[in-house]
């Protein structure tokens, strides 16, 4: 890491603790996902409308993609921490709510307050404020890392939670680290004016553009594919472990399995993303990662009685869930125009929550207990896997390009951009007055920054 990138103390502290905020919230809302089927079947009402299970499973995801470009827009005017504070105090409510539930309706009335604490934008927002642009890829790299950290401890924690402290506790525990997440967000987190950037929030200005993009709209519904996918895996897959016809992993066990699983499957993920960043072939990985998908889908399906071929689906699903994780926001970086990354970030962070609110709305709508159609939900499953499959087939290879941002000079010479679009290695240019910067595309093999902040009076953003 060279010094120009590496984080100062100062943005060590925020982004960390920032990415902290981010993996807490997450943990509480991943930490019931292998144990919440089998939990909702016996709360008051659940038996006569099953389908509450699945939606109430995914409710939280309607609610975060509803709200949280408002949270963000909201964060502009009034500041980062109050709405992040506020964001947070609604989760852990929702959180207290779905802990005290003796029912399958008070249950899903908490997980939708609970997404209605949506703080991902305000906090990736903060993030920037606090972060010089230079470092700004180094910091979402910390925050990606978290996110993918925390799914993981839930799944390997959540069964033995559940054991000793049930349910309702993993609840009250989830609303206790949203407090104590605020307490971290006030007396750890610097505090820094509120700034418009257009690489982390999102422009409605840019919308049009970003919408019309072939490219992004496949990776919208790439992510929208796999949370639904996820979300409708696990609204059966808890009642496959424990169903008592063939039982086979009681539910304080299923650490057992998921530890392995995930552990292996970031093995076998990190060459899989060194390869197609290294050898610029990720296309060719991204669509492999499709392919696993598909594979543990069918799996699933035809041999959900056998604990073995369950565990080989597990681990292929993983893999290829943990691959398609981190290089779609990669993909949406090297795809989205020059000032309209973080349109283009918020479009696909609320595909990514209506995608788990689908799953879930799908799954309950499916799952008939009486018949225990587990394979009905994973053979859809598949379905859309493999419909996700031949959309991206027509993606284009990405561009390997990064974002430089400069501050745009007082009194701009004309034909600016055109002059540094002449420059090696610049791909896109696009100046924007109203923030005072220029936003390059530019291949930084053979990007001449020098020349590039000779135009502009030495000034970087």
């Amino acid at each position: 890491m060279s010094v120009k990138s590496a984080l100062d103390r100062r943005e060590k502290r925020a982004v960390f603790s920032l990415a902290g905020i981010f993996g807490l919230r997450l943990l509480g809302l991943f930490l019931v996902l292998p144990v919440f089927s089998v939990y909702a079947h016996g709360l008051r009402g659940a038996a006569k409308h099953p389908a509450l299970i699945g939606i109430a499973l995914g409710a939280y995801g309607l609610t975060q993609a509803i709200l949280q470009i408002p949270f963000g827009k909201l964060s502009d005017h009034i500041g980062r921490k109050p709405v992040i504070a506020i964001g947070l105090l609604i989760f852990a409510i929702g959180s207290v709510v779905a802990a005290l539930a003796s029912s399958i309706d008070g249950l899903l009335i908490g997980r939708i307050i609970q997404g209605a604490g949506a703080v991902a934008a305000a906090i990736i927002a903060l993030t920037a404020d606090l972060v010089r642009e230079e470092r700004w890829t180094k910091a979402m790299a910390v925050i990606g890392i978290t996110i993918g950290i925390s799914f993981s401890i839930s799944l390997v924690l959540s069964a033995p939670l559940a054991h000793y402290i049930g349910v309702s506790g993993i609840f009250w525990l989830t609303a206790v680290l949203a407090l104590g997440a605020i307490a971290v967000l006030y007396l750890v987190i610097p505090s820094s004016p509120a700034r418009f950037h257009r690489d982390a929030e999102l422009n409605p200005a840019m919308l049009r553009t970003v919408l019309r993009d072939r490219n992004l709209l496949r990776l919208d519904f790439g992510i929208f594919a796999l949370h639904t996918g996820l979300t409708a895996i696990f609204v059966v897959l808890p009642l496959v472990l424990v169903d008592p016809r063939h039982p086979l992993l009681s539910l304080s066990d299923q650490w057992t399995l998921y530890l392995p699983v995930m552990l292996f499957s970031f093995l076998f993920m990190v060459p899989l993303i060194a390869v197609g960043e290294a050898k610029r072939q990720l296309r060719e990985v991204f669509l492999f990662a499709i392919g696993l998908l598909i594979v543990a889908g069918i799996l699933m399906a035809v041999s959900h009685h056998s604990l073995i071929m369950i565990a080989i689906a597990l681990f292929l699903f993983f893999v290829g869930f943990n691959v398609l994780e981190a290089s779609l926001p990669s993909l949406i970086a090297k795809f989205s125009h020059a000032g309209a990354k973080g349109t283009a970030t918020g479009v696909y962070t609320s595909s990514e929550f209506l995608g788990a609110f689908c799953g879930g709305l799908l799954g309950g709508l499916l799952y008939v207990p009486e018949a225990r159609n587990y394979s009905v939900i994973f053979w859809v499953v598949t379905g859309i896997f493999v419909l996700w499959l031949l959309i991206a087939l027509g993606m284009q290879r990405p561009r390997y390009l990064a974002t430089r941002i400069f501050t745009l000079p007082v009194n701009p010479d004309g034909g600016l951009e055109q002059r540094l679009l002449t420059l090696p290695g610049v791909a896109e240019v696009a100046v924007f007055p109203d923030e005072g910067a220029i936003y390059c595309k530019v291949d930084s093999k053979t990007f001449a920054e020098d020349q590039a902040l000779s135009f502009l009076g030495g000034q970087s953003a």
